[in-house]
C-alpha cells in the first residue's frame, strides 16, 4: 500500500467545474461514507489543467505534474462524472488524457477505479460511465464492475443542504468502496509478489 499500514489511499475527483455541481456533492457524500481504513483525497486540480497538447510532453505545466503525482501516490481512484450530451465532459476527458499519457506507462496503469455520477435525468450518467470504462481498458485500469452508482433525479436524492439522503445510493456507495478496497489490496499483493 502507498498509504500507512493497511490503509487504502483513494484519489478522487468530480468532473465538473460548476460551483453547485451535483457530482461534487456526490463526491463529498461518498468520501464521508468511505470505510474508516480508507483515506479519500479530493483533488482540486481540475480547473488548473490546460488543454492536452502532446508538444508539451516532457515539459508539462506544474499542475499536470501535480496531477500525475497525486494519482501515482494513490492505491485506487474514484471518478464522479457528469454527463454532457451523452458523453464524458470535455474537462474530465482532457484531465484523463494527461493522466493516461503515455499509454501503458501512465499513473493510472493497473489501479482499481470506481465510477459514480449524478444527474437530474432518468438515466443519470450511464452513458458517460460506459465511455469511461472503455477509456480505462487501454490503461489496464480495473473498473469496479458493480454495484453501479448512478444517481438519477439528483434533485430528489439530496436535501437542501447538499446531503445525500437516499438510502439506496448510500448503500451502493458503501458496497462500491468495499470492492474498491478489496481490489486495491489484491493489486498491492500482486505488486509485492512481482517484486519479490
Amino acid at each position: 500500500m502507498n498509504g500507512t499500514g493497511d490503509r487504502v489511499r483513494v484519489w478522487a475527483i468530480a468532473g465538473s467545474l460548476r460551483t453547485d455541481s451535483w457530482n461534487q456533492k456526490l463526491l463529498v457524500a461518498a468520501a464521508a461514507l468511505a470505510p474508516e481504513d480508507v483515506d479519500v483525497h479530493i483533488s482540486d486540480v481540475l480547473p488548473q489543467i490546460p488543454l492536452f497538447n502532446e508538444d508539451l510532453i516532457g515539459n508539462e505545466p506544474a499542475a499536470v505534474g501535480r496531477l500525475r503525482a497525486e494519482v501515482q501516490a494513490a492505491d485506487a481512484v474514484l471518478i464522479v462524472t457528469p454527463e454532457y450530451n451523452g458523453m464524458v465532459p470535455g474537462v474530465l476527458k482532457n484531465l484523463l488524457d494527461w493522466i493516461t499519457f503515455p499509454l501503458f506507462a501512465c499513473a493510472m496503469m493497473d489501479k482499481p477505479v470506481s465510477l459514480m455520477g449524478a444527474s437530474t435525468g432518468k438515466l443519470a450518467t450511464a452513458r458517460a460511465q460506459s465511455g469511461l470504462r472503455q477509456l480505462f481498458v487501454y490503461n489496464r485500469a480495473l473498473v469496479v464492475p458493480s454495484p453501479e452508482v448512478l444517481v438519477n433525479f439528483a434533485h430528489e436524492a439530496f436535501d437542501s443542504k447538499g446531503q445525500l439522503i437516499d438510502p439506496m445510493y448510500r448503500d451502493r456507495i458503501a458496497h462500491q468502496f468495499a470492492y474498491l478496497k478489496k481490489y486495491a489490496r489484491l493489486n498491492t499483493m500482486d505488486e509485492v509478489a512481482l517484486n519479490s
